[in-house]
């Protein structure tokens, strides 16, 4: 594993000069991971776009009043899922806004008008029916909780996800990608992934690339992540994700991070994370992204036949068969995974019992997805703006 410095002293290298970097952390993915690249068949549920938090960069978040703005209901919550699972997704990826209701009357209301006296009360209920009644497995990216809310969250899903994005207490400043976010002041994200340690929840974490960070920062913020899984064993991905500009958007102007710049960023997770971790980077924010697989990533995320990427709609999941294609052509072969890993899936405390029995009717041997459908197309964007 790199130190701190070693990792810092590469933050100028581009070019042909990655190409040694990038040699190294394939060689650590072929070790832990082999040849196989893995995705997960996914539908997307965004719970609510209501959110206390207005960070620069966000499409995602509405204000009440807005078009579209609100909570689905439970009823919108099941017909996704049962498109879903009609067309062979296994994970209920639900995103939602933070605590909406903590600054909005309007979300009061509305959680009022559905029963729930949270919106954590409605994603563990929602979450629940999707668990009973679909074969989908639930991954809840609720934002940062208690223990109390994650030990409630386990019961219903199999994983849950906090996007750490940077450890950095200057992006929270007046002016810079998080202020006026009290969700994503740092030690708050970093607190909640110790707590989803503490509940023994497999979890999904990352960077996000190019708001603002320095690179010493960009590394600090991969160090912790290897500190918290090094106390606890429960991080089953990091995901380094490049920020893309939107229009309309406090960073609409901001300088996106180059390819250079993300290849050199996953060589050096690949290289400082424990190689138990899984490494992704989604293939939809970058034309070339089958160069990644020379970075050393293992997985590509969710990709989904159903829903857009709501957090970038703007750019549409490629076709799954093109993805195989791509990985092929780095000598990887594309395989369906799980909401949860295998690794996870083997360890008992890691998993409630519903959430359990409802992973193993769906695995196979090696924990990977018993059935694949890795070459059927994904929808166009669109048909899925439709």
């Amino acid at each position: 594993m790199l130190s701190r410095a070693e990792a810092i002293a590469m933050g100028e290298l581009s070019g042909d000069e990655l190409l040694p970097l990038m040699e190294q952390a394939r060689d650590v993915r072929q070790r832990a991971w082999g040849t196989t690249v893995t995705y997960s068949r996914k539908v997307f549920i965004p719970l609510t776009n209501l959110c206390r938090d207005q960070c620069g960069y966000c499409t995602f978040a509405r204000q009440p009043g807005e078009a579209g703005a609100g909570y689905l209901t439970p009823a919108q919550v099941m017909a996704i899922a049962a498109r879903g699972e009609a067309l062979g997704c296994k994970e209920a990826l639900f995103s939602l806004g933070e605590k909406p209701e903590l600054r909005y009357p309007e979300a009061r209301a509305a959680l009022d008008a559905l029963g729930y006296a949270s919106t954590m009360d409605y994603v563990v209920a929602m979450a629940g029916r999707v668990l009973t009644e679909t074969s989908l497995i639930p991954h809840v990216n609720a934002g940062t909780l208690t223990r109390d809310e994650l030990v409630r969250l386990k019961s219903v899903c199999g994983s849950v996800g906090l996007m750490l994005e940077n450890v950095s207490r200057r992006l929270v400043q007046r002016g810079m990608a998080h202020y006026a976010c009290p969700d994503k002041v740092p030690v708050q994200r970093l607190r909640t992934l110790e707590m989803a340690g503490i509940a023994r929840i497999a979890t999904t974490t990352g960077i996000l690339i190019g708001i603002g960070e320095t690179w010493a920062e960009r590394i600090d913020s991969l160090l912790a992540i290897a500190e918290l899984h090094a106390r606890h064993g429960h991080l089953q991905e990091v995901i380094v994700q490049n920020f893309r500009a939107k229009p309309g958007t406090p960073m609409a102007t901001w300088q996106e991070p180059g390819h250079d710049d993300m290849l050199r960023t996953l060589a050096v997770a690949r290289l400082m994370l424990p190689a138990d971790i899984s490494l992704q980077a989604p293939p939809n924010l970058a034309e070339a992204f089958e160069d990644y697989l020379d970075a050393g990533i293992n997985d590509w995320g969710g990709i989904s036949p159903v829903t857009a990427d709501h957090i970038n709609p703007e750019r549409a999941w490629p076709a799954i068969h093109d993805v195989a294609r791509r990985s092929r052509g780095r000598g990887l072969t594309l395989a369906e995974r799980l909401t949860t890993y295998p690794r996870y899936l083997r360890e008992r405390a890691f998993l409630a019992p519903a959430p359990r029995r409802a992973l193993a009717s769906l695995a196979r041997a090696d924990g990977l997805a018993l059935q694949q459908y890795e070459a059927t197309p994904v929808a166009t964007h669109e048909e899925c703006a439709a």
